[in-house]
């Protein structure tokens, strides 16, 4: 990567993950996914502001017949979890009977999805699998069910790739951490 450190806001980053690495571990999961998927129409939805870039290069993977939502939820201020989830944008697609795979940028406390899980269950659908980027597993604070996981790190903050710091750093192509 030879990216030398970057700084956002007042917090200075080094490079973690390459863009290829990246692309790497997402044909791994589109593979894994179009198998599992084959002649059936998921779902997927995904969940913003941190999925975007994910699902955009995820979905252009998808060689099967597929629809594509967005919600929006809200869990983080600066480098912590608040614990807090606030709804800000829901499904308002019929999900009883389909698969549903919902796509995420990063499962570290399981906040976000523990509070999804439920709602998207009272409505019957057929399946729901989590598809994320990355997955921190020393911060899981919940039980969940995580079958399409691109990439384990460790518990450390991290920017880029649809990741943010108070808003900055979603754009980088490449995964920078806190120096």
């Amino acid at each position: 990567m030879g990216h030398p450190l970057i700084t956002l806001h007042d917090k200075a980053f080094r490079p973690y993950l390459s863009a290829a690495k990246i692309a790497e571990a997402i044909d791994q999961l589109a593979a894994r996914l179009n198998a599992d998927y084959a002649g059936r129409r998921p779902l997927f939805v995904v969940v913003l502001t941190g999925g975007f870039m994910f699902a955009t290069d995820l979905l252009k993977r998808f060689t099967g017949e597929c629809e594509i939502v967005f919600i929006r939820v809200a869990s983080y201020e600066g480098t912590e979890s608040t614990g807090k989830i606030q709804e800000i944008l829901g499904l308002r697609e019929d999900v009883k009977g389909r698969d549903i795979i919902l796509v995420e940028d990063i499962v570290d406390t399981g906040t976000t999805l523990h509070h999804l899980l439920p709602s998207l269950q009272a409505n019957q659908p057929a399946s729901i699998e989590i598809a994320a980027m990355f997955y921190k597993p020393a911060s899981l604070r919940y039980e969940l069910n995580l079958k399409y996981m691109a990439m384990e790190i460790p518990n450390d903050f991290v920017v880029g790739y649809g990741l943010d710091y108070d808003g900055l750093g979603r754009n980088l192509p490449d995964v920078y951490v806190a120096a």
